[in-house]
């Protein structure tokens, strides 16, 4: 078994307002892992993956990601450590007035000095990775056209990219089939699922639809109310494990549908 690139030990979050998003979480994951984080709204599902590049900080205990130590990381320590985790969001966070290449191009500012990034002063080994990762999800001939221009699934495919353009070992994904109808939806699942494969990235996509993470992960992990209540393989969910999740029983409005 691959050592953990990921490690939680009794991860709790609280935030400002008193509430406890986490509530002594402890996992692990490996690479190449494809794993859905489920739950209902509020469950902490957006809290444990954003934990892993500190856009949240635990209040306590400890997180290892790629040998290092979280909690208590100095700010240089910690652009060190997001430089290899790569960031897909439910609304895309692409500058719309960019063109789809220099958003991927985006996806190596960690990489570059600032004023290089300011003058778009890119080496030609960061174009061709650059339009190499716009191959890798089908959407080379958009390169030139701005991002306000593309649909929503397209979009979705441009955030891949620069999210691989970082060369990540880990890949984290925040709802990003959410806003997607039910075809580009799959398309982008079987898109995240293949990479994870292929590149032997860590891959957590946090998920609504139930359906959804059956069919495509190995692993799911069910949160409830900050806790962890399920984690197990994806095709191997009883009906008590959704009801143990969910605390009812699976509705039409938690499952996404096949995809065409």
């Amino acid at each position: 078994m691959p050592e953990p690139i990921v490690a939680f030990r009794d991860v709790s979050v609280t935030y400002p307002n008193g509430h406890q998003a986490l509530k002594s979480v402890s996992l692990s994951f490996v690479p190449g892992e494809f794993i859905a984080v489920v739950g209902l709204s509020g469950a902490g599902k957006s809290t444990l993956i954003r934990c892993i590049n500190r856009l949240v900080t635990p209040t306590s205990g400890s997180l290892m990601v790629n040998g290092v130590e979280l909690v208590g990381l100095d700010d240089a320590g910690l652009r060190r450590v997001r430089s290899r985790v790569g960031m897909i969001f439910q609304n895309y966070n692409l500058v719309r007035r960019k063109s789809v290449l220099k958003n991927v191009l985006d996806g190596r500012l960690a990489h570059l000095p600032t004023w290089k990034t300011l003058l778009g002063l890119y080496p030609k080994e960061d174009i061709a990775l650059a339009k190499a990762s716009l191959a890798r999800v089908g959407i080379s001939e958009k390169e030139g056209v701005r991002a306000d221009q593309l649909s929503g699934g397209q979009q979705q495919r441009v955030a891949i990219a620069r999210a691989l353009s970082q060369q990540p070992t880990i890949l984290l994904a925040d709802e990003p089939v959410a806003s997607l109808d039910p075809p580009t939806a799959h398309q982008v699942m079987r898109d995240l699922r293949d990479l994870a494969r292929e590149e032997n990235l860590l891959t957590l996509v946090n998920l609504h639809f139930i359906d959804m993470a059956q069919e495509y992960a190995d692993r799911v992990i069910g949160l409830r109310a900050g806790e962890l209540v399920y984690d197990g393989p994806a095709r191997g969910m009883q009906e008590a494990d959704f009801e143990r999740i969910y605390n009812r029983k699976i509705r039409p409005d938690d499952l996404r549908g096949a995809g065409e």
